[in-house]
């Protein structure tokens, strides 16, 4: 942004790239603006690169399921990069990369071909890496993403394909230095890219666009969407410039984020490091610097690449390909339903708020199993019973999931336990404070509500005749609280309410007890 800055009667226009009004009006002295301030806007731009989950490698028949294997077992003459050998052409990543750029609204161009990316890493087993450049897959897409209750879409730059490189692994020993060993296994994996438009301007959008595209993924099928696992990465390119603007600073490349938390905390780091060294009179360079979770911090790696430092040029041993209109909307048309469109159902058909029905698609897994449980239902009534289940998943069920770092899948708590749980409860022979005790018993071991009940004795008690003594007994213990009562203070009934309950452990029934001491208190006014 050119700003006019008034200095002995001659306006100059300057791009506040590195303080240079703040240099300025410090050596006119007193006769000018003693004080400027300049606005900045955050530009993010995200690149993401998803390990496809096909059977098999992106060029040849080594299994693409390495993740426990031991290291170099899953290798073949083709992803160790031998003299002599050819690529084939996985169909089903192809397939899948289409897929995924069809849920992003991208358009699929009837051309496409592979190109050679040319960069001498040791974990790049050929010298270079089989990509793609000006003819991807998939361009000019959106993903709708939601901030603190605002919408905003997200463009899509490109979505295309091509294969994952080998692990380095670090290592440092007494007496032997630092070394890296190299696991091909990983190499030659399909790894389908997915660049955003710097339409993102802040760590909490990034965050957001991120758990989207994963849940899309997922959703799909064709990623597991794993951050920890490295099946699921995210590189960031990160700048800032005067509000207005259209000039962006310096941009910064930010990698080894594992986590969306890393990824937000690295953005915000990044920010803030960005906005202080241009306050400071600083420079920025254009660089890649790796996120370092330890610290909280990030650092510089090397300087950043542009596009023809790749020397790309088109995969000989490739032919391009051109796609039939007819292929690509067959493929739209086994597309499965989407996190949007389950959210919109999930509020139609089971009558769910929209908090509930957001955060249970935030997950193909949570969303599958509310789903199953609903199901199962025979004795409530649809909705009544739908945000019950959703009560618990996002309730305790979400608790100790986190504090267990269990995922809903892997659960011994299956949709037809928590269904059979909820029977009881409808049904009057467990109380909902109970219920919570035999929630949590069934977490841990996997038994039935109904066997835990038994076990622990925590059938509800209905029967009013059963009752009547322990309710005699809290109203002749509790005179201020009935004192109070009959002053119109409803608190005290409930009060009342709980002294039964924690007489009976939780198990009296709750309307019953209310019916009970109202009676009482009414009988001794």
């Amino acid at each position: 942004m050119s700003i006019g800055l008034r200095l002995s009667d001659r306006k100059i226009p300057f791009i506040d790239h590195y303080g240079l009004v703040r240099k300025i009006l410090a050596s006119r002295g007193k006769g000018c603006y003693t004080t400027f301030k300049m606005d900045y806007e955050t530009t993010i731009g995200l690149e993401v690169h998803s390990q496809l989950l096909t059977k098999s490698k992106m060029f040849c028949r080594c299994s693409a399921d390495y993740a426990d294997a031991a290291p170099n077992t899953h290798v073949c003459p083709v992803c160790l990069g031998m003299p002599g050998v050819l690529p084939v052409i996985n169909q089903q990543a192809l397939e899948y990369v289409v897929m995924t750029a069809l849920a992003l609204n991208c358009t699929i161009p009837e051309y496409c071909k592979f190109d050679r990316k040319n960069y001498p890493y040791p974990d790049l087993m050929k010298g270079y890496q089989i990509s793609q450049y000006d003819a991807p897959l998939g361009v000019k897409g959106w993903l709708e993403i939601e901030v603190e209750g605002q919408k905003k879409r997200i463009g899509i730059t490109r979505v295309h394909l091509e294969e994952d490189t080998a692990k380095l692994i670090h290592r440092s020993a007494p007496g032997e230095g630092s070394y890296s060993l190299v696991d091909v296994n990983r190499a030659g994996v399909p790894l389908m890219e997915v660049v955003s438009e710097p339409d993102i301007h802040t760590p909490e959008e990034a965050r957001q666009y991120l758990m989207k595209l994963r849940t899309i993924l997922q959703f799909l099928g064709v990623s597991s969407g794993n951050m920890e696992e490295g099946s699921f990465r995210c590189d960031a390119n990160i700048s800032i410039r005067p509000l207005g603007s259209t000039n962006s600073v310096v941009k910064v490349e930010v990698k080894n984020m594992n986590s969306f938390r890393a990824v937000y905390h690295a953005l915000e780091y990044e920010e803030q490091r960005h906005r202080r060294v241009i306050e400071e009179s600083g420079r920025l360079v254009q660089e890649t610097r790796g996120w370092v979770e330890e610290r909280g911090v990030t650092v510089s790696q090397r300087s950043k690449e542009y596009a023809h430092d790749y020397r790309y040029f088109p995969e000989p041993d490739l032919p391009p390909l051109t796609f039939s209109r007819l292929w690509v909307e067959e493929l739209r048309s086994h597309l499965p339903e989407l996190p949007d469109a389950r959210q919109d159902r999930f509020m139609a058909q089971y009558g769910l708020p929209y908090y509930d029905a957001s955060l249970l698609t935030g997950s193909k897994a949570t969303a599958d199993y509310f789903e199953a449980c609903v199901k199962l239902n025979t004795k409530a009534e649809v909705e009544k019973r739908a945000k019950a289940v959703s009560n618990w998943i996002l309730g305790d069920f979400a608790r100790l999931l986190h504090a267990t770092d269990t995922q809903i899948g892997d659960s011994k708590v299956s949709p037809d336990h928590l269904a059979g749980m909820l029977d009881l409860i409808d049904d009057g022979t467990l109380s909902g404070a109970a219920a919570k005790t035999v929630f949590e018993e069934m977490f841990n071991s996997g038994k039935r509500a109904a066997e835990i009940t038994d076990e622990k004795g925590l059938t509800q008690i209905s029967d009013a005749q059963e009752m009547e003594e322990i309710v005699a007994q809290v109203v002749a213990a509790n005179a201020q609280a009935v004192a109070d009562f009959r002053k119109g203070k409803e608190v005290a009934l409930t009060f009342l309410v709980g002294q039964v309950m924690r007489q009976t452990k939780g198990r009296a029934n709750p309307s019953v007890v209310n019916k009970l001491l109202k009676e009482k208190l009414e009988e001794s006014a």
